[in-house]
């Protein structure tokens, strides 16, 4: 009798809370009929909108891609602000849709802003290093195969390859070096294949006994013979200081770029070949020493 009467209330209870499922049930899509038919002429707007808004972002988005193929840029950077300026356009068209059917969309703004600048926050050195890498493809002050030297850790080498994140150089003993590029965005550089020629200069000590005309004229000839200086820029050749033990000589001649190493070392040969045939001194370091006898 009481499991009949147990039954009973929870067969109850289950009908009631069915009941009132349905109820609401009802109730929701009653407001969701009539919120719809009331904002009937809103949604139809909200939809034109959004379907001729992502048309003109379509086309505003080809005629930068255009522009961007015409002035040369690369592709990854092409790519990157394409992409940000399609959710750029893309977001502002579905929220300007929301305002116009009625919703509220300050808050969901704000807090928008809000996760923007948490991300920002934890991705600080990334971002550093996107920003980077965007204006240096951008403003290009070296480009792959350039030889640079950056002043933050000395390193140098030639750029193989520039990331968004990363620059890769290649060093003379071919080691690899992966620099962030927050860091060569912000710091000074020395682009050294920037322009297409380059002034060697190369420094010899010579004795203060030695025939300056002598000296000048022996490095003149050395220059004028060698196939790789650039003669029609002329050259300069000077005294540079007075050491101790002889004159340091200056000499500087403009060479190609891509000839600036092997110049350098023919010139440093011819010239040393060149004094030893003039009998012209290049003296090193002495030390006298004089004896004192007291008895």
């Amino acid at each position: 009798m009481l499991l009949e009467m147990l039954s009973s209330q929870t067969v109850e209870e289950a009908a009631k809370s069915v009941e009132q499922s349905a109820g609401l049930v009802k109730e929701t899509m009653d407001k969701m009929t009539s919120w719809l038919v009331s904002k009937s002429g809103s949604l139809l707007v909200a939809l034109l909108f959004i379907a001729i808004g992502l048309k003109i972002v379509s086309l505003l988005l080809k005629v930068i891609r255009h522009s961007f193929e015409r002035s040369k840029l690369e592709a990854s950077v092409a790519g990157f602000l394409l992409s940000i300026l399609r959710v750029v356009g893309y977001t502002l068209v579905f929220i300007t849709a929301a305002t116009i059917v009625g919703f509220e969309v300050t808050s969901f703004v704000t807090i928008l802003g809000t996760a923007s600048l948490a991300v920002g926050l934890a991705l600080q050195g990334a971002l550093s290093n996107l920003a980077g890498g965007v204006l240096i493809l951008l403003l290009k002050p070296f480009q792959v195969g350039d030889y640079i030297v950056e002043d933050t850790k000395k390193n140098e080498g030639t750029v193989v390859s520039i990331d968004i994140f990363y620059t890769r150089l290649r060093t003379i003993d071919n080691k690899l070096v992966v620099i962030p590029n927050g860091v060569l965005a912000a710091a000074s550089l020395m682009n050294l294949t920037y322009q297409d020629k380059r002034k060697t200069e190369i420094k010899i000590c010579v004795s203060y006994a030695t025939d300056m005309e002598l000296v000048k004229k022996t490095v003149e000839e050395v220059l004028v013979k060698n196939h790789l200086v650039l003669h029609e820029d002329g050259h300069d050749i000077f005294i540079d200081t007075f050491d101790d033990s002889g004159m340091t000589l200056g000499i500087r001649a403009w060479v190609a770029t891509s000839d600036f190493w092997q110049a350098t070392w023919e010139l440093r040969e011819q010239i040393k070949a060149a004094f030893d045939r003039n009998g012209i001194e290049i003296p090193y370091s002495r030390l006298e020493v004089t004896m004192l006898n007291h008895e």
